[in-house]
């Protein structure tokens, strides 16, 4: 056999056995994601939404409260933005995932180390080829390595752009904690407005009650009445009085829950002075609100690009299944003698391509893919419930708003009767062609009715504030993720996330 004919088999049998340990090795074969993403057009709300008028408009403006029309709200908004500890929770998780960003990226480029080292040992006879031993000697070195990962099949990468969706994500759920912060300060601020109504209402309840208290008393010591209704009087009059207490007290209570959420002390909410009246959070409402709340709402947005993540790290566990290339190499000086360190006799240098292949694992490859793969469908299960979920709080606020409107319009009605019976009543009264009593009883019918419509006003604008949340608080990114089933999205640019303003 000649030379030439030997190199060339062995060429082909290296060839062969490459070959052979690349069959051989891990695959992911039949591991595969479950889960689709749902089109939002398969997501109807006509029927439910028929009857409901809708007129086109805006969607929210971001400091959105503003449209309710009370400068002390927004002042109070702005305080708990700046000081609440839940705005600061989340600034820190997005510095957190931006970090994980500057991580992943760093991961993927070369590292180069430099390392020096002094070592002073007793040779003893032993290790003295010599057989003299009994001296000290010096080592000196100084090195230079370098190491870089070729990243062949972008699993590096992947990382990278895994990082890039999660820290949008937590971007977004960022201003979804703002969002969150403002709707549940405006919603306290008008539980407060109502609580100061229903004291008006219990005061004014009390003074009725205390008036029939009084009649009764006299009616009694004339003969003219017996105990009972007296007695009756008195009930009322007490359970009046325990109205008006819990009137008082759900003012204490509603000012202790804006001052804990603007992160202060209860003594905070003690300064914030009666609300006025305030105007409903949105008045007319977008005409193509399933197309484009997935551009809005920032929990959708964010699982949207928790999916994107997922599939990243999809990339990532399939890259290890494949052979990679490592590069390291050392330069420096490497002497005993002090005098001749940085000499030619004392240079030392090494470049070490090294290549690694998986043939037996385990099972741990296909294991994590799996895991990958199971938190994809994860994802994409989560991100179908949330849009599922967003279009149904959307919608149930619309139809409620449209109802709550169409009551409190009844209910006022209601209560300009009522006023106007009771404004007859007392006409009839100083006429002489009724008694005081009768005047009471209108007197009591009005307030029932102002009671319910105040009721009704507070759910109105409870409500609108609610929608204004479900259709996402004015919140309008141009880094959206595209709304693509089966598709990937593409990745935030990285100069972009590495400059994020909270």
């Amino acid at each position: 056999m000649s030379l030439h004919q030997g190199r060339r088999r062995g060429l082909v049998g290296g060839l062969m056995l490459t070959l052979s340990l690349l069959a051989g090795c891990a695959n992911y074969a039949g591991i595969s994601p479950q889960a689709t993403l749902t089109p939002i057009s398969r997501l109807s709300a006509q029927q439910v939404l028929g009857e409901t008028p809708i007129s086109p408009a805006a969607w929210p403006e971001r400091a959105w409260w503003r449209a309710l029309g009370d400068p002390e709200l927004d002042a109070l908004i702005d305080e708990a933005l700046a000081d609440s500890p839940d705005i600061g929770m989340a600034r820190a998780r997005l510095r957190a995932a931006n970090a994980a960003i500057a991580s992943a990226r760093a991961s993927g480029l070369p590292s180069v180390d430099g390392s020096a080292q002094i070592s002073r040992s007793r040779v003893s006879q032993v290790q003295d080829p010599r057989g003299q031993g009994n001296f000290y000697s010096t080592t000196r070195e100084l090195m230079l390595s370098f190491d870089y990962d070729l990243d062949l099949w972008g699993g590096k990468r992947a990382a990278w752009r895994a990082a890039l969706g999660a820290a949008r994500a937590q971007e977004i759920e960022f201003h979804a904690a703002a969002l969150t912060l403002s709707v549940n300060v405006v919603r306290a601020y008008v539980s407060l407005a109502h609580a100061y109504e229903l004291r008006d209402i219990a005061n004014r309840q009390l003074d009725r009650a205390q008036r029939i208290d009084a009649i009764n008393r006299e009616l009694q010591q004339a003969g003219l009445d017996n105990q009972l209704q007296s007695l009756q009087s008195r009930v009322t009059v007490a359970n009046a009085r325990q109205t008006l207490e819990a009137a008082e007290q759900s003012i204490r209570s509603q000012r202790i829950s804006l001052a804990t959420l603007l992160g202060k002390g209860p003594d905070r909410g003690q300064s914030i002075p009666r609300p006025s009246d305030l105007a409903p959070a949105i008045v007319a409402l977008p005409s193509v609100i399933p197309a484009e709340l997935i551009g809005h709402r920032p929990d959708v947005i964010a699982a949207r690009w928790r999916v994107e993540a997922a599939s990243q790290r999809i990339k990532q566990a399939k890259a290890k299944f494949y052979p990679n290339l490592d590069l390291t190499a050392m330069a420096g000086f490497q002497s005993p003698l002090g005098d001749y360190f940085f000499s030619e006799a004392a240079k030392s240098a090494s470049v070490t391509p090294a290549i690694s292949l998986p043939i037996f694992e385990g099972g741990r490859l296909r294991a994590n893919l799996e895991s990958s793969d199971a938190d994809y469908d994860l994802a994409v299960s989560r991100y179908n419930a949330t849009l599922v979920e967003a279009l149904g709080e959307v919608v149930d606020d619309i139809t409620t708003l449209d109802s709550v409107a169409r009551q409190r319009q009844r209910q006022q009605q209601a209560v300009t009767s009522a006023r106007a019976a009771y404004s007859l009543a007392g006409e009839r009264y100083r006429a002489g062609l009724a008694n005081y009593l009768d005047v009471l009883s209108s007197e009591q019918q009005l307030l029932s009715a102002e009671q319910s419509l105040a009721q009704l006003t507070t759910q109105r604008l409870d409500r609108s504030v609610q929608l204004v949340q479900a259709l996402g608080g004015g919140l309008q990114l141009d880094a959206a993720v595209p709304h693509a089933p089966g598709g990937f999205p593409q990745s935030p640019n990285p100069a972009t996330m590495a400059n994020v303003q909270p």
